[in-house]
């Protein structure tokens, strides 16, 4: 694993510590790594999600924008 050295503003620390304090994390890397991870994941619906919408808009099967189209595609995913 690569070290690395990062500065947090304060806020941001108290609420880094507050986490490992409360035992939800061992340590400050392990929920920067944590926060990593999902924001990739995040990053990967949001690519599929406009994949789908530019799909759709050059398949001239909707007349809908792609605002209509994220919003129907993120009330099919949260169910």
């Amino acid at each position: 694993m690569t070290r690395q050295s990062i500065s947090f503003t304060k806020p941001n620390d108290e609420w880094l510590k507050t986490q490992v304090n409360n035992q939800e994390y061992s340590s400050k890397s392990e929920l920067v790594n944590d926060l990593i991870r999902q924001v990739r994941n995040q990053q990967v619906q949001i690519d599929w999600i406009r994949a789908k919408i530019d799909q759709a808009e050059k398949s001239g099967f909707t007349d809908d924008g792609k605002e209509q189209i994220l919003k129907q595609s993120k009330s099919l995913l949260n169910g």
